[in-house]
């Protein structure tokens, strides 16, 4: 009985030394990736600046097609800016928590689609009996606020509609986001959820090709799963689960 009881205190002291070590590693890999995204911002942001003062400064003389090629470079930029944050997103998302707090997902999504740059050339619709639950606002946000902005981005027409729904999937909650887009065909519904992955070329449709692969992150650490039902010009429609804890409808 004795070793016994000795072996379960020397577990128990094994499992907090662990604790401790993996505690420690986080906050190294949160510090590393912060530094490094400075360190890495530092330079494209000098980039930029240069090109914008070189444009002023030649000013009339600067012909259209230099211009143009200034324009080119401080997008790229920005694409490069993007990407870096979104390795930031990508790395915090299956480690870092938030305090659950109330959410009304009907109120949330909206907050969502007025932050967007394009919220006022599409139409948002929402079924019936979205929940109001106790979870991490800031990561069921980020959730909503890629999968809307995907949406839009690769609207490819006028009137775009994007309809969130909400069903019961035991112990989650069932989330649907569909859009009237272009469609993604069969051959690329697993692809689209990796790593700067894009199926449209960076020229036509600006993005770091990393929202889909936060979004898989966050759900899939919270227990959820995702996956899109979609054809070649279709519209799509992004699934995902998402646990439901003291929930009550609204």
């Amino acid at each position: 009985m004795d070793d016994l009881q000795k072996t379960k205190e020397e577990l128990l002291a094994e499992v907090l030394v662990l604790r401790k070590a993996l505690e420690k590693s986080h906050a190294d890999l949160d510090q590393f990736v912060y530094v490094a995204s400075h360190d890495l911002k530092a330079p494209l942001r000098g980039i930029s600046n240069l090109s914008q003062w070189l444009e002023e400064d030649l000013g009339p003389q600067l012909g259209a097609e230099p211009r143009r090629q200034l324009e080119l470079l401080r997008g790229r930029v920005q694409r490069m800016e993007s990407m870096i944050d979104g390795l930031l997103d990508y790395s915090r998302a299956g480690r870092v928590r938030h305090k659950p707090e109330r959410v009304e997902v009907s109120r949330l999504v909206h907050e969502v689609m007025e932050q967007l740059p394009a919220w006022a050339s599409a139409r948002l619709e929402l079924g019936p009996g979205m929940p109001a639950l106790t979870t991490e606002r800031m990561a069921l946000q980020q959730v909503f606020r890629n999968l809307l902005s995907n949406a839009l981005r690769h609207a490819r027409r006028e009137e775009l509609v994007v309809r969130v729904e909400a069903g019961d999937a035991q112990d989650f909650h069932h989330f649907r986001v569909a859009d009237n887009g272009p469609g993604i065909a069969p051959q690329y519904h697993e692809k689209i959820w990796g790593l700067f992955q894009t199926l449209v070329a960076r020229d036509k449709v600006e993005g770091s090709g990393m929202g889909l692969c936060v979004v898989k992150r966050l759900v899939e650490s919270r227990g959820g799963r995702v996956w899109v039902e979609s054809a070649e010009g279709a519209g799509a429609t992004f699934h995902f689960t998402w646990p439901k804890p003291q929930e009550r409808l609204t």
